[in-house]
């Protein structure tokens, strides 16, 4: 919520500001030539039949009397319609003759601060139909000041003649103010502020609450449950349409005087309802028998003057009866408001409220004005005290979605926080992880290499140290078999290597250890490999597979082929890499041997990577094949491991 030091502020600021606006309109007095006395001539008359071209005063028939202006007599109501059904109405005239000493300047104009009538104007100068207005009847913008140039009358001349003419409901009565005659820069000043006093500021105040309103609608419409943005936005359309009658009228309306007027009075208690709904939701204090009183008075008046049907009681013609019931009912609810708020500690509800008792009072004193009973020159003032209701009502929204924006802002530092507080913890929890993970590969590639260690290494070592125990072996054989073991745990050391998917680069760290063997045998190795796609399953663990594979391909040619040459060669068959190794040995009967022991471990091993091998022989020598996929993962590590 807003301070209390903040809101009177506010208040403070906008009366400032208001007194200024005052200040500039009582400082620009009109000057010229002032006319304060007409003759005026009344008759009765039927309808409202158009002005003529011309008119010459002295040919109306009646006796002219002389009036001091303002001329505003009390309004009265006469019942009953005229003949043929014609409206009784009644026509003014006034006349006003400019002596020599009255002379009208050039570049002059005819300014009329206020004119009343339910009906319709024209003005005659020097005896020809110069100015009408052509709106409606009742709402015709008289609200409106007067601002008419007379260069075209002027002619070669001044005017000396000025005849006004109204035409007005028989009984409800028409009022004229004084009036000026002068140049721009006597009257100018004079007629813009008096406009803007009486017509443009009531727009500007309305208009920029009304926008508000939408913003407040759109809000509304993104949260359901924040009723008092809906409120607000149903209380600027009440006051924009309360206000219309300020401003409008000038011109011909979209809707009929009856519809206006409907709308114009019954606006009043929609914007006391409305109001009390508000404050209601400010401080929570509800009174059902006051709400229901205030829904009552608005359903009943706009239910018995609403112009559906031909004979309905027209709300212009007894706003005085709704009016005086309206700011009664109006007056006590905000003076029960301002005492509830402030038991609720509620600064702006009571705030509110004061602005709403005091539009009801400003009310009233316009409906004397409206009336005749006080000077028709003088402002209506209740849209000032609607200003400060508009200002108080923004105040509120405002004070409140900032209050939210700061909310949201707040929310988003501690989710912000939390965030960053979560993802330090995930953070955290993922090197933990990471690092687990790191000490399990090691764990499970010291298994591994201490597994095949122990499958190969130590086995030959262990066999080749029982038959030395046995004297079965001579010291030939027994250097032989070292080989093998150093042999065998060099392809145990280079399967730690790095490959990076790239299978040439493994068969080449192969060719490097086992050439210097071949050939200490007397075997050429013909080298005859081509590049083939990388295997992106390839690593150490399966590395050390396809190593082991392959000696056992080699040691076998060693031992029992009795060949020349081993040709190693690569290639692509069926989406498979093929790995194969080639011998010109003595060959024999792959069916009668069957799947020996070392074929039966190569073949293992392949099924665990996700290859198979293939073995050709014949006389013509051996041919030994690995095929490995291209594609997806190796299968689980089996016991072949």
């Amino acid at each position: 919520m807003v301070s209390s030091r903040t809101l009177r502020a506010i208040l403070v600021y906008a009366g400032i500001a208001l007194l200024v606006l005052l200040a500039c309109y009582y400082g620009s007095r009109p000057r010229g030539i002032h006319l304060t006395s007409a003759d005026l001539l009344v008759q009765d008359t039927l309808g409202y039949p158009p002005p003529s071209r011309t008119q010459d005063w002295r040919a109306l028939p009646g006796q002219w009397q002389q009036v001091t202006l303002p001329h505003a007599p009390r309004p009265r109501m006469v019942p009953g319609a005229g003949d043929a059904g014609l409206l009784p109405t009644q026509t003014s005239w006034y006349h006003f003759t400019l002596g020599p000493e009255q002379a009208a300047p050039t570049g002059a104009y005819i300014y009329v601060p206020r004119w009343k009538t339910d009906g319709e104007l024209a003005i005659y100068i020097d005896g020809r139909l110069f100015y009408q207005t052509h709106a409606n009847l009742q709402w015709n913008g008289s609200n409106r000041p007067l601002w008419i140039p007379l260069e075209e009358a002027a002619e070669s001349t001044p005017p000396r003649d000025i005849l006004i003419r109204m035409r007005h409901v028989r009984g409800i009565g028409g009022a004229l103010s004084t009036l000026w005659i002068g140049d721009y820069r006597q009257l100018g000043a004079a007629y813009y502020m008096r406009a803007f006093f009486q017509a443009e500021l009531p727009y500007i105040s309305s208009a920029l609450f009304l926008a508000t309103g939408v913003f407040a609608f759109l809000i509304w419409l993104r949260s359901r449950r924040e009723t008092l943005y809906l409120l607000y936005a149903v209380m600027t359309v009440a006051t924009f349409l309360r206000v219309m009658h300020a401003y409008m009228g000038a011109d011909r309306l979209p809707v009929s005087d009856a519809w206006f007027g409907w709308i114009t009075v019954n606006s009043v208690g929609w914007t006391v309802l409305i109001t009390h709904l508000f404050l209601t939701a400010l401080h929570h204090h509800h009174v059902r028998v006051l709400t229901w009183i205030i829904t009552l008075m608005c359903v009943g008046f706009g239910a018995i003057t609403l112009p559906l049907f031909e004979g309905t009681t027209d709300a212009t013609i007894i706003s005085p009866l709704m009016y005086i019931t309206m700011v009664a009912v109006g007056s006590v609810t905000f003076a029960l408001h301002i005492l509830w708020s402030r038991r609720a500690g509620t600064l702006e509800g009571a705030g509110l409220a004061i602005c709403g008792l005091l539009s009801f009072i400003l009310g009233a004193r316009d409906m004397l004005l409206q009336n005749n009973i006080i000077n028709i020159e003088s402002l209506f003032v209740s849209f000032y005290a609607q200003i400060s209701l508009i200002i108080v009502f923004c105040q509120i929204m405002l004070s409140r979605y900032l209050k939210a924006m700061k909310a949201v802002g707040e929310a988003n530092v501690v989710l912000v926080r939390s965030l960053a507080e979560r993802e330090a913890e995930l953070t955290a929890s993922h090197q933990k992880l990471r690092e687990v993970e790191r000490r399990e590969v090691l764990f499970q590639e010291r298994q591994r290499l201490m597994q095949d260690m122990h499958d190969g290494l130590g086995s030959s070592l262990v066999s080749t140290l029982r038959m030395v125990e046995h004297g079965h072996i001579d010291e030939a054989d027994i250097a032989q078999l070292l080989k093998g073991c150093i042999d065998d745990l060099k392809l145990t050391i280079d399967s730690m290597e790095p490959v990076e998917t790239d299978l040439l680069l493994l068969l080449g760290t192969l060719r490097f250890r086992l050439q210097p063997r071949l050939e200490s045998t007397g075997i050429r190795l013909r080298w005859d490999v081509r590049d083939v796609p990388p295997l992106g399953w390839l690593d150490q663990r399966h590395s050390l597979h396809i190593l082991r594979i392959l000696q056992e391909a080699f040691t076998n040619v060693i031992k029992h082929a009795g060949a020349s040459e081993i040709v190693v060669t690569t290639g692509v068959r069926d989406g498979q890499v093929c790995v194969g190794i080639a011998d010109n040995g003595q060959g024999f009967d792959v069916a009668a041997t069957g799947a020996g022991r070392g074929l039966g471990n190569q073949a293992r091993r392949a099924e665990v990577i996700g290859g198979r091998v293939e073995l050709l022989s014949g006389p013509q020598g051996t041919r030994f094949t690995l095929l490995l996929p291209v594609e997806g993962a190796a299968r689980p590590q089996s016991a072949a491991d």
